[in-house]
């Protein structure tokens, strides 16, 4: 007989892994115990070899659904034994290496539970087991126990404590196990403060009455899982117009739940792998091709020609939509740029104005979790938003990351995540959004300071970006001063290239990559704005090998929400608008642009007042949109020109590779780097608006042309550098048609496409190549 202490790291608590163990050890035939403890699962056991080995093989084999085995040491157990039987032993706190599980969409066994007459979790909108529920978004602290969750509030019944204590049953040590007698309840109010009665729905309770509200055209905003959401029925048009007035949010397209698969197939066309994402218990927003078979309101999704899905993620949400035959409006429940709303009181004070009614409950939720975005790509996921459902899962770091120190990264200005570095592995915060808005950077320090002291991380270096103004950059230098430790700017692109190999597995020491990276705007090494980087770069060091010919932003900020700004600053470096605008003079983009103030914006130009030159491939995008009609006044959000357009190209000229004449673009050697000027471009383009060529036609050309100048300039920069990866980064490699036509064209020319999965391709992924380049260089 032999005696084993088996040691098992990674996603193993909460999620019924010891039950897993007691029953696997039972038919095994061993003795000995389980527990829980700070660096994740502990396991005790004697018997023979073969039982032994037969237990770890089947442990691997079987695990829960939620569980994630990182790592399984055994080693022999030389201390006390005294073990005639197996059991599961209480949890021990010590250091913290455990992980936490992602809150998990309701499991088919507990959806089977709510809508069983004879279940005694019948229509209970809390029901859960270790399969399924809330993790991240009711937690405290570690070890994931109930006293540290928000479901310390309510004492289990009998029934419940049966259950939790039995380990036959799928809810024992379910943290959040409760249920009618014991569990939190939900109720309904009225926004106006009126009293709500029964008698006013005659429904079978006050869950089921939000179906018949959202029928009857009203809004209900819906305590969800890590915040609220504001509902309405979503083929109901003037119900989605005013919707988007009293959230103010105008233009972004509305995420859309339905009831099941069967729904979301009458509006979508749906493949194995979004069926896949749609049902896994992350539940994210799945962005899918639209049909023509059933539409919704044109007010979901302006101008687009996906929409985005959701199934129910909670039991509430179950019941809500069970008598439901078409797609609500589910959107986050806050004013446009707030953060969500977590608190019943915040709610009835920032939404009563939004909402005509609320569902509450009296679940407590700690920490705020929007919801995931995910988009298929040639049949490969393409993370958007990293949140409910994925972090915080670890992301395990390539070869030669094994041993780095402690690093906090700080992320970015936008659609902000963190970043804790640690044995090995990436802890990514949920997705936080836009710190220039206040709530949302209080928001950000607190969930900063919950994982720091979830995790007892206490870093060794701190990694920020290399803007000024940043508030995580501001935020990460005080820090970094209050603690004397050591600070690490990384440059913003170099950062996205270093992020897209590390979730690669690119090992730490490979030779260097060509990183692409494209987006709106980025602080450059020099002090400039880029945005259109080509850069060979490993995990220490990059070097600028091409760029975007840099144009003016006139008015800053302002050309981000101003599309036109870009078209005029375009057709000025391009010398078009001096030389040629009597030639154009019928087009409606010049004779718009006639009618703005353009001495004043020539003035600004000449001296240099508010329009810093800019590389970025994101406002090409803005000017070509706005040039051929498309957001030509303004965008509610950023992007929403480049996304317009996207979704505006025909498909048909886009794969007619042989008919299609590209734009031109040119390519000029100067100051040791090469640069991409679209200048010769915007003569064919204005001539072909004058042709009346139509808007689909020329989004698919730009689309195509951007593409093949991309391909012929890596092919140029391959021959001379040696280079045989290509990494495409950066939040204008969201645009799917770009990504395909790109990737296509380098793997034509046997060149190997590194892209993003785990993480967004857009700033959301950034802290994670901030922490790696900066774990590398102190590694030297």
């Amino acid at each position: 007989m032999a005696i084993e202490e088996i040691r098992v790291c990674g996603t193993v608590q909460g999620v019924g892994f010891r039950p897993t163990v007691y029953r696997l050890a039972k038919a095994c035939g061993l003795h000995g115990d389980v527990c829980n403890d700070g660096q994740g699962v502990l396991i005790r056991a004697s018997g023979s070899e073969a039982a032994l080995t037969e237990f770890v093989t089947r442990l691997q084999h079987e695990c829960p659904p939620l569980a994630r085995i990182h790592q399984l040491i055994r080693t022999p157990y030389e201390g006390e034994f005294n073990f005639n039987d197996f059991v599961i032993s209480s949890s021990v706190s010590n250091t913290i290496k455990t992980e936490i599980a992602p809150d998990a969409a309701t499991c088919p066994q507990c959806q089977q539970e709510i809508f069983d007459p004879f279940s005694r979790f019948y229509r209970y909108p809390f029901t859960n087991c270790t399969h399924c529920g809330p993790r991240l978004s009711i937690l405290r602290a570690i070890p994931y126990d109930r006293s540290n969750t928000s479901m310390s509030a309510f004492a289990m019944c009998p029934q419940c404590e049966k259950e939790y204590h039995n380990v036959e049953n799928r809810r024992f040590h379910a943290q959040p196990v409760a249920c009618h007698t014991c569990g939190p309840t939900a109720w309904l109010e009225r926004a106006d403060g009126k009293p709500v009665t029964a008698s006013m729905f005659s429904m079978l309770d006050d869950v089921d009455a939000v179906c018949t509200l959202l029928q009857k055209g009203e809004i209900v905003a819906i305590k969800g899982l890590g915040g609220f959401h504001l509902a309405c029925d979503a083929t109901q048009e003037t119900m989605v117009q005013k919707l988007r007035q009293r959230k103010r949010r105008y233009h972004k397209p509305f995420a859309l739940m339905a009831r099941d698969l069967t729904v979301i197939e009458e509006y979508c066309t749906v493949s194995t792998k979004e069926r896949e994402l749609l049902l896994s218990p992350a539940a994210p927003i799945v962005l899918m091709q639209a049909t023509a078979k059933k539409q919704v309101a044109p007010s979901v999704a302006l101008r687009q020609n996906t929409l985005g899905f959701m199934l129910p993620n909670t039991p509430l949400h179950h019941l809500i939509l069970r008598r439901m035959n078409r797609p609500i409006v589910l959107t986050s429940g806050n004013v446009s740029e707030e953060p969500q709303c977590t608190n019943n009181n915040e709610v009835r004070e920032q939404l009563g104005k939004i909402a005509d009614y609320f569902i509450f409950h009296s679940r407590e939720i700690l920490n705020r979790v929007d919801d995931s975005v995910i988009r298929v790509v040639n049949d490969k996921v393409q993370t958007i938003r990293r949140a409910r459902g994925y972090a915080p899962t670890p992301i395990n770091l390539p070869p030669g990351f094994d041993n780095v120190p402690q690093i906090l990264a700080m992320g970015s200005e936008l659609k902000n995540t963190f970043c804790l570095l640690h044995e090995g592995q990436a802890i990514l915060s949920q997705h936080l959004g836009d710190l220039e808005n206040a709530a949302a950077f209080k928001a950000y320090q607190d969930t900063l300071n919950l994982y720091l002291n979830l995790f007892e991380h206490k870093p060794k270096a701190i990694a920020i970006d290399l803007h000024p103004e940043y508030l995580s950059s501001k935020l990460g230098k005080e820090l970094a001063a209050a603690n004397q430790i050591k600070l690490s700017p990384i440059q913003h692109h170099h950062a996205h290239i270093a992020t897209c190999m590390a979730e690669n597995g690119i090992p730490l020491d490979s030779p260097p990559i060509l990183g692409i990276a494209l987006d709106g705007l980025g602080y450059g090494g020099d002090g400039k704005l880029w945005g259109g980087e080509f850069l060979l770069a490993d995990y220490r060091k990059y070097q600028r090998l091409a760029t975007f010919k840099p144009v003016a932003m006139i008015g800053g900020t302002q050309a981000i929400y101003q599309p036109w700004r870009n078209t005029y600053a375009q057709l000025i470096a391009a010398d078009i608008w001096d030389n040629y605008q009597q030639q154009y003079s019928d087009l409606e983009i010049v004779n718009f642009l006639d009618q703005k103030p353009l001495q004043l914006l020539n003035q600004l130009l000449e001296k240099g007042i508010n329009s810093p030159l800019a590389s970025s491939v994101g406002r090409l995008f803005d000017a070509v949109a706005a040039a051929i009609g498309i957001c030509v006044e303004e965008c509610s959000y950023e992007g929403q020109a480049a996304v317009e357009m996207e979704a505006l190209v025909d498909i048909n000229s886009l794969n007619n590779d042989k008919e299609t004449v590209n734009y031109p673009f040119s390519f000029i050697f100067s100051d040791s780097i090469y640069c991409i000027d679209p200048s010769p471009m915007w003569l064919t383009l204005l001539k072909d608006l004058q042709q009346q060529n139509p808007q689909p036609v020329i989004a698919a050309k730009f689309h195509h042309s951007l593409a093949s100048t991309i391909a012929d300039m890596v092919s140029h920069l391959c021959q001379e550098n040696l280079i045989s990866q290509v990494a495409l980064t950066g939040g204008v490699f969201q645009n799917y048609i770009l990504l395909e036509q790109v990737t296509k064209k380098l793997q034509v020319l046997g060149i190997n496409v590194l892209t993003h999965s785990l993480v967004p391709a857009n700033d959301g992924g950034i802290s994670l190549g901030q922490a790696v380049i900066t774990a590398a260089q102190m590694m030297t």
